[in-house]
């Protein structure tokens, strides 16, 4: 259990260099390996089931070459106890082969390659990695939530219909696609609390690891996008928004699908192997990888020229206020720019793969997940544009509804007829307009 969701989490961190082989699968790969040799050892020195000596044999562990009567096999330590006790010296194991069959191994596995230790740490990976996986469903499930109301809200007021918004719609749209892709790799790759997983490559299963990366990639252009928008809108005084608009759209969603047709291309010719979750070649996963970190820098470089010119322009002596409002304007525009950025990525941007493992999964999956839900609270809900246009619409259908109601009590034969309060108030509206224009000529007469 705790191998298949490490490796499940594992995957969905775009960050670390590659993703390692995990436990299980590791001790799959060699059982199959094992066999394969036993049965071509059988077959060079024609050995059967009623050979005298001990067969070849996979014990759950390690693999044992087929031995005479009297012979003693000595084998290390299998590489995967490195994974998990990278600073213990690995020794080594050796069986007897009696006139009975094999002796139990000496020294045994727990002495001589810390399998205890990492048997007794089973139970705390298993809870630590099912409290991760909640905590991100559960953020990704509030993210998607709230960004889908954003979305409503924002394409159905047209007055909320701008370049900046379409960004951020973009940036919404960027979100929800992430969190479904992980939602959708989940339910795929590991319904199955086995770890059949290991050995599945089927077309669809890769199709699924294509869409989640380009999700994620995409994910992270569009929090470059709206950096890069910001810094244009502060540096430059007058550009053509929707222009900018048509390069902003291409890079936020055709550098990923170049990104990954590339990276899918070279793992088809290069490292097609499993289901594409696993990235034991550093050179093809840069190829995601580099422009995922490249765009993170940017924005990061960005994010302090935003600052930097958000100081001068609270400085100036156009700007009221005492200092300590200007610092408060200040942190909490930082603030707010922090999650629109994604200036958090850059803690484990450059840190090696194996540092701070736990931290990470914590950091970007755990807290990471909770991003859309931020975003779309920050930029809909608590901006002043969508408020008001939301509260105008409101006052706009209880005036509707009032003289619905108003108009059926007093005329309940036209309401029968099928004329509402709204057709009501626009023929008022009407009726008064021509009265005023009818009584023009006779003011001007009278004075």
């Amino acid at each position: 259990m705790a191998s298949i969701l490490q490796v499940s989490l594992a995957a969905l961190l775009l960050l670390p260099v590659a993703t390692t082989m995990h436990s299980d699968c590791i001790f799959k790969k060699e059982q199959a390996m094992c066999l394969e040799k036993i049965q071509r050892a059988n077959d060079l020195l024609g050995l059967n089931d009623s050979s005298p000596g001990c067969p070849g044999m996979w014990d759950n562990i390690t693999c044992w070459k087929p031995a005479h009567v009297g012979e003693m096999v000595l084998v290390s330590c299998p590489d995967v106890f490195r994974i998990f006790n990278p600073d213990q010296d690995m020794g080594v194991v050796s069986r007897n082969c009696t006139e009975y069959g094999w002796s139990e191994p000496f020294p045994h596995y727990f002495d001589a390659c810390g399998f205890e230790d990492y048997d007794s740490e089973t139970g705390d990976q298993d809870y630590y990695y099912l409290s991760v996986k909640a905590l991100y469903t559960v953020g990704y499930s509030t993210s998607l939530v709230t960004l889908t109301t954003a979305m409503v809200i924002l394409c159905r007021f047209r007055k909320l219909h701008c370049t900046r918004n379409f960004i951020h719609m973009n940036l919404f749209v960027s979100f929800m696609l992430r969190a479904i892709s992980v939602f959708i790799k989940d339910w795929i790759l590991y319904a199955e609390q086995d770890s059949n997983h290991c050995f599945i490559s089927t077309v669809a299963c890769k199709a699924v690891m294509v869409f989640f990366h380009y999700c994620v990639v995409s994910n992270y252009f569009w929090l470059f996008i709206e950096g890069l928008y910001l810094f244009t809108l502060l540096v430059e005084t007058f550009f053509p928004e929707r222009r900018y608009f048509y390069w902003y759209t291409i890079i936020g969603w055709g550098t990923p699908t170049v990104c990954v047709t590339v990276w899918a291309t070279l793992r088809i010719y290069f490292d097609d192997t499993g289901c594409w979750d696993m990235n034991d070649s550093t050179a093809l996963w840069w190829v995601i990888k580099g422009p995922v970190v490249g765009s993170i820098m940017v924005n990061f470089v960005l994010f302090i020229g935003i600052i930097v010119i958000l100081v001068q322009k609270l400085q100036s002596p156009d700007m009221g206020g005492n200092e300590s409002s200007i610092y408060l304007r200040l942190a909490r525009s930082t603030l707010l720019l922090i999650p629109l950025f994604g200036i958090h990525y850059t803690v484990f941007a450059f840190s090696p793969e194996n540092v701070s493992k736990r931290e990470r999964l914590v950091f970007e999956l755990g807290l990471g997940s909770f991003q859309g839900f931020v975003v779309a609270v920050l930029y809909c809900f608590l901006n002043g544009e969508v408020q008001a246009e939301i509260k105008r619409k409101w006052r706009s259908w209880k005036v509707n509804r009032y003289f619905t109601m108003d108009f059926k009590h007093r005329h309940p034969s036209l309401a029968s007829s099928g004329v509402n309060g709204g057709t009501q108030l626009s023929i008022l509206s009407k009726s008064s307009s021509q009265l005023r224009m009818s009584s023009l000529p006779a003011d001007n007469l009278a004075t």
